[in-house]
């Protein structure tokens, strides 16, 4: 089930067409990118925990930002590709998405696990004009507040059309080439993404839900981390730099 939220918006020069009913053989149904730094910890289980259906019609990369750990070695035990960029999260997933394959993009977090219905999902919007959304979003562990925070993220993304990176962003190939892919900016890429893309139409909310770790506000705190979180987006909202958000919020975090 999805609920279609677009609506007329200015132009650009992308062709919308339709998505294919399902993977042609033998031709990747899109591209997942998945951008990691120091993650040795993580990216096995994070790759592990993929469903079949992707590796079977996906085509799956890791960028690492200049990991100074093995992330790289062991997300080579698996069949990506593994890229190496500048560090940064937009500049990694930029990366990840030049010259990538398939109708789609999809930038998963390494911490963020895709629902068992994920490939389901997307063929869904097959004749559909859909050009982005995002997955509602299960924070784990599922013990008090987290059932809470995790109920505002995904209303307030409902209500605002803006996406964030826990949520697991999906976007056609040729719609994220048209914007220009990612702002270069250190923080607050996927919100600056999400309110370009909004002015063409509003994001898609898939109802399935991705799950990710609890461990930023597990780490710093519930209350801390979202008073932090909104300050974030309000400075940005009134034109505070992305830089000085950066030094703000990892000055904050350790």
């Amino acid at each position: 089930m999805f609920w279609l939220h677009c609506r007329p918006g200015q132009q650009l020069r992308w062709s919308p067409g339709v998505n294919p009913e399902a993977p042609v053989s033998g031709t990747p149904l899109g591209t997942l990118v998945i951008p990691v730094r120091n993650e040795a910890q993580q990216i096995t289980a994070a790759l592990a925990a993929l469903p079949a259906a992707v590796w079977e019609h996906w085509r799956v990369r890791v960028v690492d930002g200049g990991s100074e750990d093995d992330t790289l070695v062991q997300a080579r035990a698996f069949p990506v590709e593994a890229l190496s960029s500048a560090p940064g999260r937009a500049r990694q997933m930029n990366a990840g998405a030049r010259d990538a394959v398939g109708h789609w993009l999809v930038f998963l977090h390494v911490d963020t696990r895709l629902p068992a219905d994920f490939q389901q999902q997307i063929l869904t919007l097959a004749n559909t004009s859909v050009q982005w959304g995002r997955f509602d979003v299960t924070l784990e562990p599922q013990r008090w507040p987290f059932p809470l925070i995790a109920w505002f993220i995904n209303q307030r993304s409902a209500l605002t059309g803006v996406c964030t990176g826990d949520q697991t962003l999906f976007v056609r190939r040729d719609f994220f080439q048209a914007l220009g892919g990612f702002a270069d900016i250190p923080l607050m890429e996927d919100v600056a993404f999400s309110l370009r893309a909004r002015r063409h139409c509003r994001p898609l909310r898939l109802r399935s839900r991705v799950r990710t770790s609890a461990r930023r506000w597990q780490r710093h705190g519930v209350v801390k981390t979202v008073l932090l979180m909104w300050w974030l987006r309000l400075a940005y909202r009134l034109g505070v730099s992305p830089h000085r958000l950066h030094h703000w919020y990892y000055g904050s975090s350790g």
